[in-house]
């Protein structure tokens, strides 16, 4: 058994016990009320799932395992001639709950290479595929056709014992999340650089070997950023669609693959992943429209007024949780002050920051006037050279199976249920209204 594997085994057969024990004595005990807004509102704030990895506070942002994204920035172990955190040690953390040492990141590193050969066949299905096919289709459809070779599913045709659940489920896991990068660049390449496809560097991270086979070789800067991208995309807790997608389908004991290839089908969603390149969209037709790349603050707050009393939203501003800036969205403008000082399109991010605030807050309806995660992302992939906005949700594909698997692992360790709400009709609901009043 290797060490990961080992400490995970000895960590979460000790926490299920402690499950175990709390559900015994406090299990009765209520942790929520639900109102009827929740009830139509897509079940908006309702506590009612198990998340291991990562918790969000209206306030502060995501924790992983108690740990804020500036002291992740801090703490985790970085690339030598670094100063971004690798994700392999987020990945670790949100597996076993502590800080890894830099060679313990190491060893992660070198098992993925050794895990991150793709099937041929899997690059045979990406082929059948038209080519303007959206890139997270062929995404979502790379991950199905690796699911012949799922340990899960295998060992569980077998007979596998339920204590043996999440032996699997971390196998499937570390194999799947080595080999996403490469499936990933070959999407790239295929779609916008006419399938000149760019073999791994095992002797990189899995962050600039990703990078590296996107076509970004040597480019120190977009090797750090796409190390923060991949961070701090990771997870936001359980009740995020995708994250939420892999639970539901794990829950039914489907593999790896399959819950995975569900959550990205998920996160290909405009309310969802697309987010950050809608945002792009959004600047660039302001750009276009006020016929300048550098617009005053008046500009742009006239033609944010526009925009909604157009009746639509402004892209990447509000969460349905945070009451404060996104620390996703800090972190990549620290990072952008510290590296990026030449681009019109981030200082116009930083702009729009300073201006869609007050105007939002001035509304009264808006309880989140700040911006989220993806108002900032765009920006910096363009100045990086990365303008295929169709792409973007694939990179964050990449980054969410690192909290989403670990959270799997998890569920298979707990031991938790197949999840089964209680759905109502609206004439339930009025029958009931009637029996309060």
């Amino acid at each position: 058994m290797d060490t990961l594997k080992q400490l995970f085994f000895e960590r979460s057969q000790a926490h299920a016990k402690e499950v175990k024990e709390l559900i015994k004595e406090h299990g009765n005990k209520k942790v929520d009320e639900v109102v009827i807004d929740q009830v139509y509102g897509g079940m908006r704030d309702i506590i009612s799932m198990l998340w291991e990895p990562s918790l969000l506070d209206a306030e502060e942002g995501i924790r992983f395992r108690g740990f804020s994204i500036p002291e992740l920035r801090e703490k985790l172990p970085k690339a030598p001639n670094g100063n971004e955190p690798l994700p392999e040690g987020l990945f670790w953390l949100m597996l076993v709950g502590e800080i890894p040492t830099a060679e313990q990141v190491k060893w992660l590193s070198e098992n993925w290479v050794r895990r991150s050969n793709v099937p041929e066949h899997v690059f045979k299905a990406i082929e059948a595929l038209p080519v303007d096919s959206h890139p997270m289709t062929q995404f979502s459809i790379a991950i199905m056709a690796m699911q012949n070779t799922s340990v899960f599913a295998q060992r569980y045709n077998t007979g596998m014992n339920k204590s043996e659940y999440w032996d699997a489920t971390y196998e499937d896991t570390m194999n799947l999340v080595a080999r996403l990068p490469r499936i990933a660049a070959y999407i790239y390449r295929r779609v916008y650089y006419n399938g000149d496809h760019i073999l791994p560097d095992i002797s990189l991270d899995w962050s600039a070997n990703y990078a590296n086979m996107l076509g970004y070789k040597d480019n120190h800067g977009f090797y750090e950023y796409m190390r923060l991208f991949l961070t701090i995309h990771a997870d936001h807790e359980g009740g995020n669609a995708s994250a939420h997608t892999t639970h539901l389908v794990g829950s039914t004991l489907s593999d790896p693959y399959l819950a995975f290839s569900a959550a990205m089908n998920a996160l290909a969603g405009p309310l969802h992943g697309l987010a950050n390149q809608e945002v792009i969209r959004w600047i660039q037709k302001m750009v276009d429209t006020l016929g300048t790349t550098k617009p005053t603050r008046e500009q742009i707050a006239e033609y944010v007024k526009s925009t909604l009393a157009s009746g639509r939203v402004i892209p990447g501003y509000g969460h349905a949780v945070l009451r404060k800036p996104d620390p996703r969205f800090m972190a990549q403008r620290q990072f952008a002050e510290d590296n990026v000082q030449d681009s019109d399109l981030v200082k116009i991010v930083w702009k729009i920051f300073d201006v869609v605030p007050p105007i939002l807050s001035s509304l009264g309806k808006v309880k989140n006037p700040w911006p989220n995660v993806d108002s900032h992302s765009g920006a910096l992939l363009e100045h990086y050279g990365m303008k295929e906005h169709g792409y973007y949700t694939v990179l964050f594909g990449v980054s969410r199976s690192l909290g989403v698997l670990a959270a799997l692992c998890w569920s298979r360790a707990l031991g938790l249920p197949l999840e089964r709400p209680k759905s109502v009709t609206t004439e339930w609901l009025k029958e009931y209204l009637k029996e309060q009043a």
